[in-house]
């Protein structure tokens, strides 16, 4: 009987035994299949986010065609004129004038030979959204690289650095306004290029992980910030050396990424002399602007307090959490802190202060979302009060240039349909804009009075005063000038009619010099474009006034006379000499070479 039951005991240990080892082989073979599932699931995810990325990135350039395509009226704004700078940039390289080299530029061609590649493709566009979207060539396509490759890892970061951007990439609009009435911004546009490129930079440095990517969009990024402005070159160096230093970027990798910079830069003097004249031509404007770097520092940071401010609080609060936690100096700590969200947003902040300095009218300190996006996933987890106050700053930092850019960019979109055009039906697409109806009404009176009573203005300008303090800002001045431009167009050619001359080129007194653009004439080589006496005019030549001299006419606008004007005359009063004056218009005296 004992024996019987051992036996039986045997049999239910190996019975039970067998059913629990099949059990926990069937258990085990549910939580592979279930985690094999769920790794499935992310990777789908994952892709589809990718997609997403994708989609979003397509419909937006889709949009942007669309929009491109139609021949859009859009309120006017501060210093639209500016924007007509890149159409006579436009017109020379047409001509085949070289940037920088046979023009003098106060930033890099690469934005206007995009600007033209745009104007060949998209003839009827506005010119404002033409000019801002100028650099999506090159902004999309890395921004798709660098979203996708996220997605792989991270489907709510890939989003978030996505939907900021195409944001911020989507209108003609700057952070700061100059003026009260609601219009699209003219100027600044190649600071919103920069600031868009640096924006991709920083969110490359700090979200990518693959090394390919990392240094090829890199090259590409500094590449571009060098041929489109040199000041947010800087910059990106600053960033780049100090991913360097922080062990991000590892040190061959960066000699890759900047002979990957050098080499076609180097290719690109040599067979074009740019790049050396695009050097010489940022000496010249440093020597034109030798302000106080001081002054700068501080008008940026009283301009940008409500950004710039939290941004120290929130700089200060990880130091101290990091300090707290950490709190030995040794080397491989010090370097550790340097590449934590702390360390990254203080070089990214000192790198957009200094860019800042130079500019005006831009996208100031988008740069610093990608490391307040650092911050919020470094930082997610925490629930106490330090967490709680390192989200309110981090929204501190980013909400000001939300409500910003969405705040001007709805009034102007909702103003568009309640305004009103101007008579401008010589001027093509320079014509497509509107205005409110009180300053269409206003404009033609303004030109007439300007005309009229042209002996005030000029006595303003002996006093050296002009007769607004902030008249370019000004969008009624703007909508005048569109119609000052109307007038010369018509007289030109009712003259050349009238005459039986066909005129060869033209160079204009003024700012801007868009008369050969719509005449399809040939503009005059080595002359400056956009034109400004305090900043863009470097001294006169021989060979200007050589390349002066076989120009047919020089157009003198009066309506009104201004400082700048006035000055602008004074420095090319060698290429008046010997030629004669005859007056158009009202508002125009053309001093012609027999």
């Amino acid at each position: 009987m004992a024996q019987i039951r051992s036996h039986r005991r045997d049999i239910h240990t190996y019975w039970h035994g067998s059913i629990g080892s099949r059990r926990r082989r069937r258990t085990s073979l549910v939580t592979d299949e279930k985690a094999g599932m769920e790794r499935v699931t992310r990777l789908e995810e994952r892709r589809g986010t990718s997609t997403l990325s994708t989609t979003l990135i397509a419909a937006f350039a889709l949009a942007a065609v669309v929009a491109l395509i139609l021949p859009l009226n859009l309120p006017i704004g501060p210093y639209n004129w500016d924007t007509l700078v890149y159409y006579d940039a436009i017109n020379r390289i047409r001509a085949g004038q070289t940037p920088n080299v046979d023009f003098f530029a106060p930033v890099g061609p690469l934005g206007y030979y995009l600007a033209t590649l745009l104007d060949s493709v998209f003839p009827r566009a506005q010119p404002m959204l033409l000019v801002n979207w100028a650099l999506l060539p090159v902004l999309l396509p890395s921004m798709a690289m660098l979203t996708g490759h996220v997605a792989a890892y991270s489907r709510g970061q890939a989003l978030a650095l996505l939907l900021p951007f195409l944001l911020l990439a989507s209108l003609p609009i700057n952070l700061q306004a100059i003026y009260p009435i609601s219009g699209f911004d003219g100027y600044g546009h190649y600071n919103r290029h920069v600031a868009l490129l640096l924006y991709t930079l920083v969110a490359t440095l700090i979200f990518s992980r693959d090394r390919r990517l990392l240094v090829g969009l890199v090259a590409l990024l500094m590449l571009t910030l060098f041929l489109v402005k040199i000041t947010g070159a800087v910059s990106g160096v600053l960033l780049v050396g100090y991913a360097v230093l922080v062990g991000r970027l590892r040190v061959m990798d960066a000699v890759l990424a900047a002979a990957l910079v050098l080499v076609p830069l180097g290719a690109l003097d040599l067979t074009t002399g740019m790049v050396g004249a695009y050097i010489d031509d940022i000496l010249t404007l440093l020597r034109l602007n030798g302000g106080s770097l001081s002054s700068r520092f501080l008008m940026v940071a009283s301009l940008n307090l409500d950004v710039i401010a939290p941004c120290v609080l929130l700089l200060g609060t990880l130091a101290l959490a990091g300090w707290r936690e950490r709190a030995d100096l040794s080397w491989v700590r010090m370097r550790s802190l340097g590449a934590s969200p702390p360390g990254w947003l203080a070089a990214v902040l000192i790198a957009e202060i200094l860019f800042e300095t130079q500019n005006t009218g831009s996208l100031e300190f988008i740069g610093l979302w990608p490391v307040i996006l650092l911050v919020l996933v470094d930082w997610q987890a925490r629930r106490d009060w330090l967490g709680l106050l390192v989200l309110v700053l981090c929204l501190a930092v980013v909400l000001p240039a939300v409500s910003a850019f969405t705040q001007r960019s709805a009034r102007a979109v909702l103003a568009t349909p309640f305004y009103h055009t101007l008579d401008l039906a010589d001027l093509g697409t320079f014509g497509q804009v509107n205005v409110k109806a009180e300053i269409a009404e206003r404009a033609p009176i303004m030109l007439e009075h300007y005309a009229t009573y042209q002996e005030s203005y000029r006595d303003l300008t002996t006093r050296g005063q002009m007769p607004s303090y902030i008249l370019y800002s000004e969008t009624d001045y703007q909508a005048t000038w569109l119609l000052e431009l109307q007038q010369g167009l018509v007289a030109i050619r009712a003259w050349e009619a009238t005459a039986g001359r066909r005129l060869n080129g033209v160079f204009t007194l003024d700012f801007v010099d868009p008369f050969n653009r719509l005449l399809g004439r040939e503009p005059a080589r080595h002359v400056p474009i956009g034109v400004d006496p305090a900043r863009t005019n470097p001294p006169l030549t021989e060979q200007t006034l050589a390349a002066l001299e076989g120009i047919d006419a020089i157009l003198q606008p009066k309506c009104p006379l201004t400082v700048n004007r006035t000055t602008i005359a004074t420095h090319f009063a060698r290429a008046l000499q010997g030629r004669r004056r005859v007056a158009l218009s009202s508002c125009w005296d053309m001093y012609l070479k027999d």
